[in-house]
């Protein structure tokens, strides 16, 4: 087995079928939306592939050390993760090719009118062996 991350996106893939900012759906589209991504993740968790998933809030900030007794620094002059990422599942499975189908299926989320969005997701395996380094 494998692990690959779906990585759902606010901006910065791109754009999808149905392109109508969540922001703009009624509640009963969300809700809908929702129930689509708990149900395919039950599902996938009663088959051993589903690890986790999460959405995201749209708050956040990039933090990096500055050195030794100073603050941390926050942001800076770059787009940030919080504009980019609404949310990821992580799933494990067979191949490549079982975590593409379930992207696929999972792009299949309704959106504004019920009509499935047709999301890109980024779809990237976990790093199993430290890269090697050649001198």
């Amino acid at each position: 087995m494998a692990k690959y991350l779906l990585l759902k996106h606010y901006r910065g893939a791109p754009a999808p079928v149905n392109d109508v900012p969540m922001d703009q759906w009624t509640p009963q589209e969300i809700s809908a939306h929702v129930r689509y991504m708990n149900d395919f993740a039950a599902r996938l968790e009663k088959i051993g592939e589903f690890v986790d998933g999460q959405a995201l809030a749209p708050e956040g900030s990039w933090v990096r050390y500055d050195g030794e007794g100073r603050p941390p620094v926050t942001d800076g002059p770059f787009a940030e993760t919080k504009d980019l990422i609404a949310g990821w599942m992580v799933i494990d499975v067979d191949s490549h090719e079982r975590a593409v189908e379930l992207a696929g299926e999972l792009s299949a989320a309704p959106g504004a009118g019920g009509r499935p969005i047709h999301e890109w997701l980024e779809v990237r395996p976990f790093l199993t062996a430290h890269p090697t380094v050649t001198e």
